[in-house]
C-alpha cells in the first residue's frame, strides 16, 4: 500500500469480507483476530484484483517497510526529519542498515538512496506544478543542500532542469504506485 487510498479500498475488503482489525497503515494490517485460511485466502484474491498483494515473507515485508517508510516521509509528512534516512530506517525497523540496504538492493535492483531520490524528483514535480513554491522554497523543503544540488539531480533523473518541465505544456509524473 503506498497511498491513503489503497488504505481506504484495504479497510473496504476487509469488512467486506469480514475480518476485524484494530488498524490500517501504509502497508501494514492488524487484525483483532487470528484470520483463517480461506479469509486469508479471498483476501489474497481480492487485494490482487485491486493490483495489491499479501505479503507473508519476512524479508518481503521488510522490503515493503523500507518504501513505505520513505513514501510517507517524502509524500506525505509535514514533519522535518531531523536525521538522516538511513539512521531512521535503521531506528524505525531495529534493523542494520547495512543489512537492510543489501537486501533491498537484492530485491528491488535499485538501492534505498536512488529509491529516496526517484520518490523526491517526483514529489518536487507535484509541487512544480502546483506552483505554490518557488526552486528554493522546494530545495528546502525537500532537505536539498542548495536549488542547485536538486537541479542536477533533477536532470540526471528526468533528463530535463526544473525550469524547463515548469514551461512544459504537457507535464508528466509518474503514479507513486508505479515507481
Amino acid at each position: 500500500m503506498v497511498s491513503r487510498r489503497c488504505i481506504l479500498m484495504v479497510k473496504s475488503n476487509l469488512e467486506e469480507i469480514g475480518i476485524k482489525y484494530s488498524s490500517v497503515q501504509l502497508g501494514v494490517i492488524e487484525t483483532l483476530d487470528k484470520i483463517s485460511n480461506e479469509k486469508r485466502e479471498l483476501l489474497r484474491t481480492i487485494l490482487l484484483k485491486s493490483g495489491l498483494e499479501l505479503i507473508e515473507d519476512k524479508k518481503a515485508i521488510l522490503i515493503e517497510q523500507i518504501k513505505t517508510i520513505i513514501i510517507e516521509i517524502i509524500h506525505h509528512s509535514t514533519v522535518e526529519l531531523k536525521v538522516n534516512f538511513s539512521d531512521y530506517l535503521s531506528d524505525k525497523l531495529n534493523n542494520n542498515y547495512t543489512y537492510l540496504s543489501n537486501l533491498f538492493s537484492e530485491a528491488e535492483g535499485i538501492t534505498i538512496e536512488h529509491f529516496i531520490i526517484i520518490h523526491k524528483i517526483e514529489k518536487v514535480k507535484e509541487l512544480i506544478l502546483y506552483d505554490e513554491l518557488n526552486l528554493t522554497e522546494i530545495s528546502y523543503k525537500l532537505h536539498y543542500s542548495s536549488v542547485a544540488h536538486l537541479s542536477n539531480q533533477f536532470k540526471k533523473v528526468t533528463g530535463l532542469t526544473p525550469t524547463f518541465y515548469k514551461h512544459l505544456k504537457n507535464k508528466r509524473r509518474n503514479n507513486i504506485e508505479n515507481l
